[in-house]
Parts: structure tokens; sequence; C-alpha cells
């Protein structure tokens, strides 16, 4: 599996054809294909190539095993 830094995955924003990358407790997502990550934005409140660990505890409506849809495509470096 492929290792990230923060910075990497900042890179995919889901922007300009970009993928769109978010990291959840050091895994690293592809929410590419979701619907609810238009252009790199989720219900304009989190943006793709972010960690959002702390955001997703904190106020997501709706519980973090909906990341389970999405592949894991790497780890953050430690």
């Amino acid at each position: 599996m492929q290792e990230f830094t923060i910075e990497e995955v900042a890179r995919y924003n889901g922007k300009n054809g970009e993928k769109a990358y978010v990291v959840y407790k050091d895994k690293v997502y592809d929410v590419t294909g979701s619907g609810f990550w238009s252009d790199g934005e989720h219900m304009g409140l989190h943006e793709a190539g972010n960690d959002l660990t702390n955001a997703l505890e904190a106020e997501a409506p709706h519980e973090t095993s909906a990341l389970d849809a999405y592949p894991v495509v790497g780890t953050i470096k430690k």
C-alpha cells in the first residue's frame, strides 16, 4: 500500500481533473467517484486533500463508517 505525506495528499483535492483523497485516522481514502465529493468539496463543509479525522469525529452528521464505501489507497507516513 502506498504511503503519503499530508503534503502529498493535499495534491489530490478533486479540482482540475485531480483525484479526490481524504484522510481519516491515517488511512487515505479515494472519494473521487462519489457524487458527495463533487469538485473536491463535500456538502460545502469539507475539502478533499485534507485530514478529516477531527472534523468527522466532531461534527459529521453520519457515522465514520460511511468511508467504508470508498477504497483505501494508502496510509500516512509516520
